[in-house]
């Protein structure tokens, strides 16, 4: 049977994986990075920047000496935890003090919550193999392109995703290797930025295409666990949310799954596909999946 996914997604997940995000830093200085996990130049309409929310937003990392103190007390907590090889993921460690606000002792309670559950999970250890039947399905990719913000974008189909017809920890998997790759590329990005240029992204877009969505797709338990993870164990990775072209029988849903995001529901907005392509891509950068009628196709109408 055909692939419904086209091969240049496919072709992120064939890319070899490191064995934990601490490690995979070094890894990527002592070679080079994967073709997929390559950002392209920024071109000048993708240099803006997204603003969250009030009360959403991320404090920046400014490297002072409040911040640094902070860093160091944070390694040695970590260092001497059950998971001391993540004391030397100074990236990791630090978006988590800015998470919290440079509460150290709050940074470390919830950093060790992700580390447990990256472990209990298998986070580390998934490979293609454990994804492939459901990449396949193409139900969710991860763009090759960003964003106007220079974000990484992970996309959904909602339609795709019959509930029951996998298992669920099959489309968990999926999700886990997805949002690690975006990560993935938002480390790339800060290393490769030079003084003086853009702040290199921090975040990812997420888009829910909620087009051809039935009640056969509305799998809430799915749609649970994608909120702990975003907002327990990738917290405040996720700056944004696109509900696209979301019909009445998703209405009902959302009203269950609004109250389990709390604030982050100001996170969510609901779009067309005409609002996505023209507001968040270029001709050049928009999926395939938005390319429509009145938009210029890629290559043209610059």
């Amino acid at each position: 049977m055909a692939s419904l996914v086209p091969q240049a997604h496919l072709q992120q997940f064939k890319a070899p994986r490191q064995a934990g995000s601490w490690q995979r830093q070094a890894a990527r200085r002592a070679a080079a990075p994967a073709p997929c996990r390559r950002l392209p130049p920024l071109r000048a309409a993708q240099q803006q920047q997204w603003q969250a929310p009030p009360g959403l937003s991320i404090l920046p990392w400014t490297g002072d000496a409040e911040q640094t103190a902070a860093l160091e007390a944070l390694k040695q907590r970590i260092a001497a935890s059950l998971y001391p090889d993540a004391a030397s993921d100074e990236g990791t460690l630090r978006w988590f003090l800015q998470d919290r606000k440079m509460n150290v002792e709050e940074a470390e309670e919830k950093l060790l919550k992700m580390l447990r559950w990256r472990r209990e999970f298998g986070a580390d250890s998934i490979e293609w193999t454990d994804v492939a039947k459901e990449a396949a399905t193409g139900k969710a990719y991860l763009h090759s392109q960003t964003d106007i913000s220079a974000r990484p974008v992970i996309i959904v189909r909602a339609a795709k995703h019959l509930t029951g017809s996998s298992d669920l920890q099959d489309s968990q998997r999926l999700c886990v290797h997805l949002m690690d790759l975006a990560v993935e590329r938002l480390e790339a990005a800060g290393e490769a930025a030079g003084p003086g240029g853009p702040p290199p992204p921090q975040t990812v877009l997420g888009i829910f295409d909620l087009r051809g969505f039935t009640s056969a797709n509305a799998d809430w338990g799915f749609v649970r666990f994608l909120v702990d993870i975003f907002f327990l164990y990738y917290p405040k990775r996720l700056s944004q949310v696109l509900f696209v072209e979301a019909p009445w029988v998703f209405k009902p849903g959302w009203e269950i799954v609004k109250p389990w995001l709390k604030k982050y529901a100001a996170l969510v907005r609901f779009v067309s596909a005409d609002e996505v392509r023209r507001e968040f891509f270029t001709p050049d950068t928009v999926p395939e999946d938005f390319g429509g009628q009145g938009f210029p196709p890629k290559g043209k109408g610059k």
